[in-house]
């Protein structure tokens, strides 16, 4: 693992001013790029730490506030150890910003955010990969829908609701992705029933979209965020050999 460098950065929207964790390798020279995109509890430190690891095998990480319109993070105020048992009223105040987030605002934005990265000295010439956490995976599916032309490689950990009824449901966008993807789903997660898993895996193979699934046994939703109480070491370890090996593959 090499030094790294990371910073606050703030990046130009359409609608505003998205604040931003910037990590890098520390010798300054251009490297692979990776969007990262939070959970629902947002841009804090444990996300930072996360890139952080990423950038030192090699990347350089962009990981935004994806809630800027909101205030800059933490646009909600949260315990350094997040356990929704001990604090019932937290989906209460994160609900109404998780649904501020429309589909086609997460497409407008990721065209800023892979707009910066290309734009940035620190970043390779050519596509980005996507990983995002929970909520963001959804995000990675909405933008490498959107960009297929800047996304070469996606990953998606816990998400929920990747393949419901609603019309702008992630997969559907599936035969506009080029990119390749990974999605480790938390076979404990109501947000995420079987009948999704198999819409989502059925859509992906229909568009001929390279992926690999796989259900994480005894995973509950959340399994790689350390400042949880969902958290899972076993398929935490497993999301770091996944996402690595995916980006190995890619740049």
């Amino acid at each position: 693992m090499s030094d790294v460098q990371g910073t606050a950065v703030d990046v130009p929207t359409e609608d505003g001013v998205a604040d931003a964790y910037l990590v890098h390798p520390a010798d300054g020279l251009p490297h692979p790029a990776v969007l990262l995109y939070q959970d629902a509890y947002g841009l804090r430190p444990h996300l930072r730490s996360m890139a952080d690891r990423l950038a030192g095998a090699g990347y350089t990480v962009l990981v935004p506030n994806v809630f800027y319109r909101l205030g800059r993070a933490p646009v909600v105020d949260l315990p350094d150890f997040i356990d929704p048992a001990a604090d019932p009223g937290i989906w209460e105040r994160l609900g109404p910003v998780v649904a501020s987030l429309t589909p086609g605002l997460v497409e407008r934005d990721a065209a800023a955010y892979l707009g910066w990265l290309a734009d940035s000295p620190l970043a390779a010439d050519g596509p980005v990969a996507l990983t995002g956490y929970c909520m963001g995976a959804r995000l990675v599916l909405w933008t490498a829908a959107a960009h297929p032309d800047r996304v070469a490689a996606g990953a998606g950990f816990h998400g929920g609701r990747l393949a419901t009824d609603d019309p702008g449901s992630p997969h559907l966008g599936a035969p506009a992705i080029t990119a390749e993807l990974y999605f480790g789903h938390a076979d404990q997660d109501p947000s995420l029933p079987p009948e999704q898993i198999a819409r989502f895996e059925e859509a992906l193979t229909a568009a001929g979209v390279r992926h690999t699934c796989e259900v994480y046994p005894g995973a509950p939703h959340g399994y790689t965020q350390a400042d949880t109480s969902a958290y899972q070491r076993e398929g935490d370890e497993r999301h770091w050999a996944a996402l690595l090996g995916l980006l190995e593959r890619t740049f």
